[in-house]
């Protein structure tokens, strides 16, 4: 089902697409490729969606820093975390060095 389909507006369909492309950059550039699962949520009255991201890469050694804006181990503008978590309604993430990195986040209407 798309998110449109459950009520999501053109708003709510961009800020979770926005988010899951940052991820997604994320897991192939620095966790050199993964997986990803999407589940649609139906808790009535609340409907949402949820994207899970793992990757087997070098993981993230300090993840306080690596949420900071303007922090990058790349090009970017340091924005892709922090940015990620503000535009849903649910961020997690576990990483440690030489594990990979898990990514949850899900959008609520």
């Amino acid at each position: 089902m798309q998110a449109q389909g459950l009520g999501f507006s053109l708003v709510d369909q961009t800020k979770l697409v926005t988010a899951a492309s940052e991820i997604a950059r994320n897991t192939v550039l620095y966790g050199g490729g993964g997986i990803v699962e999407i589940e649609v949520l139906e808790n009535a009255p609340r409907r949402g969606v949820r994207l899970t991201f793992e990757d087997h890469g070098p993981g993230i050694g300090d993840l306080a820093q690596a949420m900071r804006d303007g922090y990058t181990t790349g090009s970017g503008l340091g924005l892709g975390l922090g940015g990620a978590k503000r535009l849903v309604s649910e961020f997690e993430i576990r990483s440690q060095p030489g594990t990979g990195t898990w990514v949850r986040l899900a959008r609520w209407i």
